[in-house]
């Protein structure tokens, strides 16, 4: 063969090798592919001296015949003693609270029901304060011989003056 032949194939093969083989990735930071998202801020924590005092609630069923409201009032205090619901029977229902975020989670103990009469009844609510009101969801666990029975009432409160 000739050797301007030759040196034209060894060009055109050492060519053909550098155009097929692979690029080499530069080095990833695997420590920084490793750390998680930041989290979202978490919700600002409700301080109870923020709802402090006395507020008018109405309780209504979201669904069922009976859509009328339970009236109550709430006695909040700046912690999480001394929280009562007052029914217009003068009946007064001491409450456990705690607040997770900006929620506050109302649990009683058993009480005898303001819709149900001659029935036991406990009740837990989650409230939120917004716009100058707390308002959330509770739900009613009456005790009876059958099954559990429940009722789910939308609750809202304003503060008393």
């Amino acid at each position: 063969m000739d050797r301007i032949t030759r040196v034209a194939l060894l060009s055109s093969s050492i060519l053909l090798v550098a155009a097929c083989a692979k690029k080499e990735q530069p080095a990833q930071d695997t420590a920084a592919a490793m750390t998680p998202a930041a989290a979202p801020a978490p919700a600002p924590t409700l301080a109870l001296a923020d709802v402090a005092g006395k507020w008018q609630f109405a309780s209504t069923p979201t669904s069922g015949k009976d859509t009328s409201a339970t009236k109550w009032v709430l006695t909040a205090t700046a912690d999480t003693t001394g929280w009562t619901m007052t029914f217009p029977d003068k009946q007064v229902v001491p409450l456990q609270v705690s607040v997770a975020g900006d929620s506050i989670m109302l649990s009683s103990a058993e009480f005898s029901s303001q819709r149900r009469k001659g029935t036991k009844v406990k009740t837990e609510s989650t409230i939120r304060l917004a716009d100058g009101k707390l308002s959330g969801m509770t739900n009613a666990h009456y005790a009876t011989k059958n099954a559990d029975s429940t009722l789910t009432l939308k609750t809202e409160g304003t503060r008393m003056p």
